[in-house]
């Protein structure tokens, strides 16, 4: 590792402890050439969890935009912060884990996951999550909707 202070190449590495538990390493260093003592860090680089768009474009996952459009389809409704964050976390997990191998989602299955979650906790917040998501055009598919939902509590 490059000197901070004279440039040189050459350094021993004094001590290395595990940080941040076992994600990170801290090394004290000496350079050989002026004596200089310096500290590195070294960190596992991931490959972030990406998102794909309905026109292709891929977005790093963004857990706050997920935590908005849930929040917003739960406005005014009996769901507590806590039961809000448990729900984020819950779908964030299920999100990672169907997308594991190519470290990415298309967005029509996080929704899907988002409206598994919404049905099973909230019928109203389902419903309105549903409207944006599933883009109703007109009254007809929003009754459908309402329709498919009393079908499926019966």
């Amino acid at each position: 590792m490059r000197c901070p202070y004279c440039g040189s190449m050459d350094d021993k590495v004094l001590e290395s402890r595990t940080m941040a538990n076992g994600e990170s390493i801290r090394r004290r260093r000496e350079c050989i050439s002026c004596g200089y003592r310096f500290t590195s860090y070294e960190h596992i680089e991931e490959k972030p969890f990406m998102v794909v768009k309905r026109d292709g474009r891929r977005q790093p996952f963004d857990r706050n935009k997920l935590a908005k459009g849930i929040e917003r389809a739960l406005e005014k409704r009996p769901i507590s912060t806590t039961s809000l964050e448990n729900i984020v976390n819950e779908i964030e997990d299920q999100a990672i884990m169907k997308g594991k191998t190519n470290r990415e989602i298309s967005t029509e299955e996080l929704g899907d996951l988002v409206l598994e979650k919404l049905n099973f906790v909230d019928k109203v917040a389902y419903i309105r999550f549903a409207s944006v998501y599933r883009h109703f055009e007109n009254l007809d598919e929003f009754i459908k909707e309402v329709n498919k939902l009393g079908e499926s509590n019966e």
